[in-house]
């Protein structure tokens, strides 16, 4: 009996997270780079216990931003971001801004990570420059601990008006370089790369706050990105509200089914001491 009764409290305390899981899923349905959480189960005989959560890196749908400044990423990878204590996470969500001191930002604060370039459009690295081949089998070996990564920034000359003094506007590109533009936009100069990085194993990341990831020994090492970035864009949910909807009907279900046999073990505890007195 009370065997029974722990393996429906086990069941009953799984299925809430289950629901709860789904019901979150539901909830963020239309939040822009919300990522859907999944939940899975051991099976121990005739009883289930929760074994923990995964995260769906599956790309979500591209919907008009607010402005050129948000970028979108088709294909796999993320933009990486660094916070005010260094530390480097890693996001879908593009909702990236130019704060009124040029730097470009998250929402929260974090400064968007990038690679300065040269005027060919090479990626400079301390002294060096390296070319597009060179750039990839770098990364490729070390990760953003080869080549480090360094903030965005667009600042506005107050005597001009132009962006770093020398451009009337700028451009982000689908390989994820932003150009400044000068002449009317006639003439276009390479000046930042996006970072996108990706890893063997996306599921294995740890999501510290919604919507950005840290790495783990699951994950691995980031390794290049492979991904359009898409200016002017931002990447919905990728939320299968159908198929949580269901989940969330069959854990209702199965509550409903722990709750009768919780109740039914406990009448016949009660039956039972009834007639030992």
């Amino acid at each position: 009996m009370k065997d029974a009764y722990v393996n429906a409290l086990n069941i009953q305390n799984a299925t809430r997270n289950w629901m709860d899981v789904s019901g979150e899923n539901m909830v963020n349905m239309y939040t822009p780079g919300y990522r859907e959480k999944q939940v899975t189960f051991k099976t121990f005989l005739d009883h289930a216990v929760l074994d923990g959560h995964l995260t769906n890196t599956s790309q979500g749908k591209a919907v008009p931003g607010t402005s050129n400044e948000n970028v979108f990423l088709e294909g796999q990878g993320f933009f990486v971001v660094r916070n005010d204590e260094g530390n480097l996470a890693y996001t879908r969500l593009g909702e990236f801004k130019f704060d009124s001191t040029g730097v470009y930002r998250a929402p929260d604060g974090s400064k968007v990570q990038g690679y300065v370039l040269n005027d060919k459009g090479e990626v400079v690295s301390g002294v060096k420059t390296l070319d597009d081949n060179a750039f990839n089998e770098t990364l490729a070996n070390g990760g953003t601990r080869a080549i480090p990564t360094t903030e965005i920034k667009m600042w506005i000359d107050p005597d001009n008006g132009k962006y770093l003094g020398k451009y009337e506007e700028y451009e982000i590109k689908g390989d994820g370089i932003l150009y400044g533009k000068s002449n009317n936009g006639k003439d276009s100069t390479p000046l930042f790369k996006l970072a996108v990085m990706n890893f063997h194993n996306p599921q294995g990341l740890f999501e510290y706050k919604s919507g950005q990831f840290v790495e783990t020994e699951e994950s691995g090492k980031p390794v290049i990105g492979r991904g359009e970035v898409r200016s002017g864009l931002l990447e919905l949910s990728n939320i299968d509200f159908k198929a949580n909807l269901t989940y969330y009907q069959q854990a209702k279900m199965q509550m409903e089914l722990s709750n009768q046999i919780i109740t039914s073990y406990k009448d016949l505890l009660k039956n039972a001491i009834a007639l030992m007195q």
